[in-house]
């Protein structure tokens, strides 16, 4: 990434204009840990921040349509002026996830920011999503204005181990 990119970001302007931003990337680049810092520098300046793998946000969007208590979670996602999705597209959603990306999507559309990190590239979140047409209506909302950062490279993870002692059991 250049610096010009990271100093755009880390000045949180974008949450203020309600823009969205798409970090996408192999597995290792950097993805989560760009959208952590970019979180953290946003609750320093003021801004309300929830972070969250998708999986787990649509574990408990479920939890609570079962409960009862899901228009409280949505109305408390909605009141984030920033909301960072982690590993979306791991795996396809099901029927009950692209409802409830679509319910966020639309809360929050011109409203309020959102970071999405992914392995995959946007063109190919159409088939994860499924439905064509609850698809297009989210991708519309998500994607129109949206900054994109691709990272490439080799794991950061990888180049982090090769650099550190190798700590077998006999070391221990």
């Amino acid at each position: 990434m250049d610096k010009n990119t990271v100093h755009r970001l880390a000045d949180c302007e974008f949450i203020k204009r309600c823009e969205n931003v798409l970090i996408t990337g192999s597995t290792g680049t950097g993805k989560s840990f760009l959208a952590s810092a970019i979180g953290q520098q946003a609750c320093q300046l003021g801004f309300k921040v929830l972070y969250t793998s998708t999986t787990k946000l649509f574990s408990q969007l479920k939890m609570a349509k079962a409960d009862g208590s899901a228009i409280r979670e949505l109305a408390k996602i909605e009141r984030q002026d920033l909301l960072i999705l982690d590993d979306f597209g791991l795996e396809p959603f099901d029927s009950a996830s692209r409802l409830a990306l679509m319910e966020v999507m639309e809360d929050r559309h011109g409203k309020r920011s959102t970071i999405i990190t992914s392995q995959l590239p946007v063109k190919q979140w159409y088939d994860v999503i499924g439905e064509k047409t609850i698809a297009d209506a989210i991708l519309d909302r998500l994607v129109h204005d949206a900054g994109r950062i691709e990272l490439y490279g080799e794991s950061l993870r990888k180049k982090w181990s090769k650099n550190q002692p190798n700590l077998s059991t006999k070391n221990i």
